[in-house]
């Protein structure tokens, strides 16, 4: 695979908030179809053919813009993953930094919202936490709902997760929000507020979400 192309693709998400405004809708949608066909299996033919049509389909773009939009930083921290999510999954977790609390918090065992819906739950509860995934696919993280056997998790979302969603900003920050629940806490000893669901202890997670709001216990 060409490493030119790969940087320039990089770069483009470096730059992408400059770069999307003199983005034609039509050239737009062919990215979008190229980035698409990226995540094909690495190493493939299939791949190594996208990256070089997105690749082109900018260069002409960057070129004409590089006056105004200037060179990106030599070491970024961008990829081509991060154009991606970008283009189809419609967010900003990407870069250096948050790629990875990203990949991360993908990881997680999850639910789609037409599984929730499906097992008759509401997966639009402005309570629950929704991550784009791929192409966009909301993912319901799983810890968010009960049990409904020992080898199933239903879709009735725990009381505990819905009430401390007030302190968390769950519908414009869906991420922080998954990172809190998912992360050692040092108000838990640093435990991660989702171990603690379900046990007799969990009423320690609502003192722990309110230091969000008074992190001074105040």
């Amino acid at each position: 695979m060409n490493e030119n192309d790969l940087s320039l693709l990089a770069g483009a998400a470096a730059r992408w908030d400059l770069l999307a405004r003199a983005l034609p809708a039509a050239t737009r949608e062919s990215l979008a179809r190229h980035l698409r066909a990226t995540r094909s299996e690495p190493g493939s033919e299939a791949r190594a053919r996208a990256v070089a049509a997105a690749a082109g389909l900018l260069r002409p773009l960057l070129v004409r813009e590089e006056g105004r939009l200037g060179a990106p930083p030599a070491a970024s921290g961008f990829t081509l993953d991060d154009l991606a999510v970008l283009v189809l999954d419609g967010h900003r977790m990407v870069g250096p930094v948050l790629s990875a609390v990203r990949e991360r918090l993908l990881a997680e065992p999850a639910l789609d919202e037409a599984v929730v819906a499906a097992r008759g739950g509401d997966p639009r509860l402005p309570a629950l936490i929704r991550l784009p995934g791929p192409g966009g696919l909301r993912r319901l993280p799983l810890f968010q709902f009960e049990p409904e056997a020992a080898d199933r998790v239903g879709a009735t979302p725990r009381p505990r997760v819905l009430a401390v969603a007030v302190h968390l900003d769950v519908v414009d920050d869906p991420w922080g929000a998954a990172d809190w629940w998912l992360s050692p806490n040092a108000w838990l000893g640093g435990v991660r507020p989702a171990a603690l669901l379900g046990r007799a202890d969990e009423a320690r997670v609502d003192e722990a979400a309110r230091c969000l709001n008074d992190p001074e216990g105040e």
